[in-house]
């Protein structure tokens, strides 16, 4: 009875010692490990995810400046609703002012942010062959919905010199909704282009590209994880007994769970 308790002992003993061992092992072969090497996994993964968050923040970071600059006058432009074949306009008055008070708008200004201090009104009055129109009074013609843009694709001296004499007759598009606003250039189908290209495109790739990254570095899943119950594996309990064959004592061994 002795020798069996005592062979059990020592079994425990070289089972915990050889687990001792293997885990240091593990352990020293985690150390020499370079800290900077990764598996191919690893590089694909960020790779990927610096892919990613570089299109994702370069596709987000355009918006803030394309929407003000392209996307609402192109929207404010489609939603004055104007007409598609030109009409003849006259101009009639050019005023040059200067002051703020006087520079609320302008025909053409050359920037949209700042402070005009030197401005061009510019009116017009054309026939009235267009549906639903009735101009009694003089329009005022714009370069475009907001009077403003930026070079070269807009020339305020071309403009003026251009449309800024008395008398002169040539095509423009007045505005169904407001009869007293006129554009000398008007093509429906560049106005959703410009939406499209500068909305839609950026807005889709800032919206995959975010879905990818969390699908890549979050838990997308909605069922909870499943709870596993780990019984802990502590030594066995050495416990002396009475061996009541001669009267001695011997060493049991009883297995401790929890």
């Amino acid at each position: 009875m002795r020798s069996s308790s005592s062979e059990l002992l020592l079994d425990q003993q070289e089972e915990l010692r050889k687990r001792k061992i293997k885990e240091l092992a593990l352990a020293k072969k985690a150390q020499s490990r370079q800290p900077g090497t990764r598996s191919c996994r690893e590089q694909a993964l960020f790779y990927a995810t610096s892919l990613l968050a570089v299109l994702a923040m370069a596709a987000g970071s355009s918006l803030l400046f394309l929407v003000p600059l392209y996307v609402d006058p192109a929207i404010s432009t489609l939603a004055s609703d104007f007409v598609t074949e030109p009409v003849t306009c006259v101009t009639t008055r050019v005023d040059q002012l200067a002051g703020l008070a006087n520079c609320s708008w302008s025909s053409c200004r050359e920037g949209c942010t700042s402070d005009a201090y030197h401005c061009t009104h510019i009116y017009v009055a054309y026939n009235g062959t267009v549906p639903g129109l009735n101009n009694t009074e003089d329009a005022v013609l714009l370069v475009n919905i907001k009077g403003c843009g930026y070079p070269p694709k807009i020339r305020c001296a071309n403009f003026t010199d251009t449309f800024g004499e008395e008398g002169i007759a040539f095509p423009c598009y007045p505005s169904k909704e407001n009869g007293t606003v006129v554009l000398t250039h008007y093509v429906k189908d560049e106005q959703i282009a410009i939406i499209i290209h500068y909305f839609a495109v950026p807005f889709v790739v800032t919206l995959a590209t975010s879905v990818a990254l969390c699908v890549m570095h979050c838990d997308c899943t909605c069922t909870p994880a499943r709870r596993r119950t780990i019984r802990s594996r502590r030594p066995a309990r050495m416990q002396l007994r009475p061996d009541y064959s001669d009267g001695s004592l011997s060493i049991g061994l009883q297995p401790a769970f929890s």
